[in-house]
């Protein structure tokens, strides 16, 4: 079974119309997104063309957000959806699992199987991952919520993928990030035009815009600085 996984798109439509492409040739079994769609410029036509594509979708972080109307941004969010869609991200499951050969038991959530908040990074200590995983059956977790590619493997502790994020990436290039899962977890990277891309979600009036992504798009946010932003958050 082939799996296309696609993390943190929140609402950059050019970004995901890159990656559906490439996912359409690779004549995937499934499409699974994990989660944060919602908060960003054109979040209701990702939706829309991931519902369009037969999409299998995981709630995140950023879903609760602005369906709770969580801060101002989120609220502007939350007045841009429609009745069906709001309805629609309701039914968003925490995770959606499958057992897959060369791979076991793969649970694909936001963050981790019982937070969708829960930070985890390259510099995470061993113990605390260990305890972040703890509990479950899983052989791999697929997980996103950093914005940040991680593949690690900790003794005692299922294997640990976030393939970056399609719509926001943390990488220090641009492009859009993604994973086919196909008997392994196989990392992407998909290029797009950023500029055209900026130019048109800037037309959204999405409150955040200049301050997150045109930085993000370009970059010129990386992979380092980015974990150890959120290792701070963390309490690291």
């Amino acid at each position: 079974m082939r799996i296309a996984a696609l993390y943190d798109v929140h609402g950059n439509l050019p970004a995901l119309e890159a990656v559906l492409a490439e996912v359409e040739a690779e004549g995937v079994d499934e499409l699974v997104v994990g989660g944060d769609v919602l908060w960003g410029p054109m979040q209701v036509e990702c939706v829309a063309r991931l519902r369009a594509a037969g999409a299998r979708f995981v709630s995140g972080n950023c879903e609760r957000d602005v369906l709770q109307r969580a801060s101002e941004t989120a609220s502007w969010c939350s007045e841009r959806l429609d009745d069906e869609t709001r309805s629609f991200v309701e039914t968003w499951p925490r995770a959606i699992e499958h057992e897959l050969e060369g791979l076991g038991r793969i649970v694909f959530c936001h963050a981790t199987p019982r937070d969708d908040e829960q930070i985890l990074t390259v510099l995470t200590p061993d113990d605390d991952l260990r305890a972040a995983l703890a509990g479950g059956d899983a052989d791999v977790v697929v997980s996103g919520h950093t914005h940040v590619r991680l593949d690690r493997t900790v003794p005692g502790a299922p294997r640990l993928v976030n393939p970056g994020s399609v719509g926001l990436p943390y990488q220090g290039m641009a492009g859009a990030f993604w994973a086919l899962v196909d008997g392994d977890v196989e990392p992407r990277r998909t290029e797009y035009d950023v500029e055209a891309a900026l130019a048109l979600l800037g037309t959204a009036g999405f409150p955040a815009f200049d301050d997150v992504f045109p930085e993000a798009l370009r970059g010129e946010v990386s992979a380092e600085s980015a974990s150890a932003h959120f290792e701070r958050r963390r309490g690291a």
